[in-house]
C-alpha cells in the first residue's frame, strides 16, 4: 500500500507469525529500525540474530541505507514478532518494485509461516499430551 505523508511517500506491509502483528511502513531515509517507538536494537534486546532477520529483505536487495523502517507490532514473543517484522518488510519492498519480488521470492522471504499453536482437546493436559495410563 503507498500513502503520502508529510510529502514523503510511505510503502507498508503487514506480516504475521504464530500470533505476532507487525505493520511496516518505509519511508526513504539513512537506514534506522523504530519498533513501537523505541530504537530497533533496543526492542529487539541488541540480538544479534532478532536484528539480522527483521532486517534480511533490506540487506538481500542491498537497500539497507536507502529506507528508514517504522514498526508497530504487537502479540507473542521477540521470534515472533522479528519474523513477522521480516515478512512485512518483505511485503512492503513488493510494493515499492515489482521486480524487488523475483529476488525475495526465491529466497522464501515472502512465505507466510502458517505454524501456530495447536489448541488444546479435551481429556488432555495440552494439545497432545494425555494423562498417565495407569493399567491398575
Amino acid at each position: 500500500m503507498l500513502t503520502s505523508y508529510h510529502h514523503k511517500i510511505i510503502y507498508s506491509g503487514t506480516g504475521r507469525r504464530k500470533t505476532s502483528v507487525a505493520r511496516v511502513n518505509l519511508i526513504p531515509g539513512s537506514g534506522k529500525l523504530i519498533i513501537n517507538n523505541l530504537p530497533g536494537e533496543s526492542y529487539l534486546q541488541f540480538s544479534p540474530n532478532y536484528l539480522r532477520v527483521s532486517r534480511s529483505p533490506l540487506n538481500l536487495l542491498g537497500l539497507d541505507k536507502e529506507y528508514d523502517i517504522y514498526v508497530k507490532t504487537q502479540g507473542g514473543g521477540l521470534t515472533g514478532q522479528a519474523d513477522a517484522i521480516r515478512l512485512g518488510l518483505a511485503r512492503a519492498l513488493c510494493t515499492i518494485n515489482a521486480d524487488n519480488r523475483i529476488m525475495l521470492k526465491s529466497e522464501g522471504l515472502l512465505s507466510r509461516d502458517a505454524r501456530s499453536k495447536e489448541r488444546k482437546k479435551y481429556g488432555l493436559r495440552k494439545a497432545r499430551k494425555a494423562p498417565q495410563y495407569s493399567k491398575r
